[in-house]
């Protein structure tokens, strides 16, 4: 018997933003995964960046540029840092599956620059 589905820190999901205010990202998206597996699991929460496709993230200071790694173009939000109930939103696998180590640092550090969790 296989094991239920989890994600897991550095995959990328898809996930409902909905519903969203203002400036927030909304309907369905994919998300990078901050949060271990383990938390996921326990918890039903998944902590994570959104990533867009839109081009004028090219220009977002906070938007960490996955292109390289994707077909198409790819950024991670990190100025949007997010904490939803993956069961409820029925989040899923995305095709594009995890981001590379590098990205996955890349993402950290930006998102810490504008926390500033730990010293740079």
């Amino acid at each position: 018997m296989s094991r239920a589905w989890v994600p897991d820190r550095q995959e990328i999901i898809w996930i409902d933003f909905n519903p969203q205010a203002g400036h927030e990202m909304r309907h369905r998206h994919p998300m990078l995964v901050l949060s271990p597996q383990a938390f996921n699991d326990k918890t039903s929460i998944v902590i994570g960046l959104p990533m867009s496709t839109a081009g004028h993230h090219t220009t977002n200071p906070f938007a960490i540029d996955n292109s390289r790694w994707s077909k198409e173009p790819s950024f991670i939000l990190c100025n949007q840092p997010k904490s939803l109930d993956w069961r409820q939103r029925q989040a899923s696998k995305h095709p594009w599956r995890r981001v590379s180590d590098a990205v996955f640092l890349d993402a950290r550090l930006g998102l810490n620059d504008i926390l500033q969790l730990l010293p740079p």
